[in-house]
């Protein structure tokens, strides 16, 4: 791959100590690349920077233009929400441009757990790996009953009904989401038939998304009402400042929760930042591309930048057509042209989500089943999950297994309050990212970086505590849930991991 020899990257000593009994030793990023030219562990180069940004774009857009706009101008901080959206995507731009110089520099499926272990060590490569399997799997699940929910709808509106018991779990009755389950498993295929086939039916899918959303935009602008602007950032609510588990993790530091004000823009961030999630999955996909070092870092920036455009120009709409205080907290957008006397549209945006999310959950499944097999080559799970089809040249049986299993979540469980597990995963990726950029920087300034992030190490610093700050945003439950998740990996890391880790193997030859 042109890449220099380090004169340490063979070296599995560190101060005459084997790190083969340390939970920090690094696989180098030579190491990494020549993993990946290993014939029955080699993936198939398909992509350029198109297919990565419209996968960033497809993963990306999602309920959260549909939904969140709305409910949170409505809840948090009125038509000052395009505010948060920008101070958002400002904390995201930071992480992307720490996870740019990495995808360039380590073009190796995984993402944050092969950048980590090329940076930090296997016990934190290990920790964000387990991390990412847990929230892209779960945020897939999530979506598919998302999906499931609006292909309902449209279907009772066609009068088309789906019985009770394959329906899912809702209000309090027991049930399967079929509709949840066959799309995981429609789009399980899609992904072991191949990454271009994947990015076809993606690009078509994000084509009829974005259209969708470009009308919205443009059909809305005729409805703004200028006072409805007023106003532009509302008094502030002081909040309750509850005990409560389900309060945001800050208020152990002294801060009140509150909407609207300054202040509320900031609350709201940390709540609209929940829509951006998933430009760094197209860093999972580094191996898959033709030309890694050039097409992830645009396709990652590119992405992010045009998502952000989008998100903003659909808050300003949204509470021009119709007062934040009346927004619908289910539907906002759609609603919104309902009150307009539109409800064609109001059609149209259900439409468009229901597409929407169906290129969210591919791209989820696609991300997750990278980080597993990225994994399983390392020897930190089982290794039969790193062959890749001799056809395909996927890793099919990760995709599969993953795919029967968020099916079964999909189909059997209520799972939307676990939704913010998703959110604390993403932002501690984010953190360790963004330390892994200094830490290889000194380690291995010989490196070449076709993608610098400028201004290191301020850049990576303000980028590790912006996310940290917005995690402080979560509720104290959630991170119990995230705390549990970890220690069952720990367990798992100590039990089969570490004994099995092909760097452990080289360490002892």
């Amino acid at each position: 791959m042109g890449l220099p020899r380090s004169n340490h990257g063979e070296d599995y000593k560190r101060g005459g100590i084997p790190v083969s009994s340390s939970l920090f030793r690094t696989k180098s990023v030579e190491q990494s690349i020549r993993d990946t030219e290993e014939p029955e562990h080699a993936l198939k180069k398909s992509l350029s920077s198109l297919d990565l940004t419209v996968f960033g774009i497809g993963v990306v857009i999602g309920t959260g233009i549909f939904v969140l706009t709305g409910l949170i101008a409505k809840q948090t901080a009125g038509p000052s929400v395009a505010l948060a959206f920008v101070v958002a995507g400002v904390v995201c731009a930071l992480a992307a441009l720490c996870y740019a110089e990495f995808a360039s520099t380590v073009p190796v499926a995984g993402s944050a757990y092969t950048f980590s272990y090329a940076s930090l060590g296997e016990l934190p490569a290990w920790i964000i790996g387990w991390d990412l399997i847990l929230e892209l799997a779960l945020g897939c699940a999530v979506v598919a009953v998302g999906w499931s929910g609006y292909v309902r709808s449209l279907m009772d509106t066609a009068g088309i009904g789906m019985p009770q018991a394959l329906s899912g779990t809702q209000n309090g009755k027991f049930g399967f989401d079929l509709l949840a389950a066959v799309l995981v498993l429609v789009l399980t295929g899609i992904l072991v038939l191949g990454m271009k086939l994947s990015s076809r039916v993606t690009t078509v899918i994000v084509a009829v998304k974005v259209t969708v959303v470009l009308l919205v935009i443009i059909v809305g602008a005729f409805y703004i009402t200028g006072s409805n602007y007023h106003p532009f950032i509302p008094h502030k609510v002081q909040g309750s400042g509850s005990s409560s588990l389900s309060a945001p993790l800050v208020q152990l530091f002294g801060f009140t929760p509150g909407s609207f004000g300054v202040m509320g823009i900031f609350t709201a961030a940390a709540v609209v930042f929940f829509a951006f999630i998933g430009f760094d999955i197209v860093a999972t996909a580094a191996e898959e591309t033709r030309n890694p070092q050039r097409d992830v870092p645009r396709g990652i920036l590119g992405s992010l930048a045009i998502c952000t455009v989008l998100y903003v120009a659909v808050s300003i709409v949204v509470t021009g057509m119709q007062k934040y205080t009346q927004l619908s907290t289910d539907a906002p957008l759609a609603d919104a042209f309902k009150s307009v006397g539109h409800p064609f549209w109001a059609g149209v945006i259900s439409f468009g989500a229901a597409v929407g999310l169906t290129s969210v959950c591919m791209i989820l499944l696609l991300g997750q089943s990278r980080v597993f097999f990225a994994m399983s080559r390392d020897g930190l799970l089982p290794k039969v999950f790193s062959r890749v089809h001799p056809k395909f040249g996927t890793p099919y049986r990760s995709t599969i297994l993953l795919g029967l299993i968020v099916a079964l979540v999909a189909g059997f469980t209520s799972i939307s309050e676990l939704a913010e597990l998703v959110n604390i995963g993403t932002l501690f990726a984010f953190i360790l990212v963004a330390v892994g950029v200094i830490i290889l920087r000194r380690k291995r300034p010989d490196l070449p970086r076709a993608f610098r992030t400028p201004l290191v190490p301020l850049v990576p610093v303000v980028s590790a505590l912006a996310s940290f700050w917005l995690m402080l945003n979560l509720p104290a439950e959630t991170w119990i849930r995230f705390g549990i998740w970890m220690v069952i990996g720990g367990v798992v890391y100590v039990w089969y991991g570490r004994k099995h880790s092909r760097m452990a193997e080289r360490a002892e030859q």
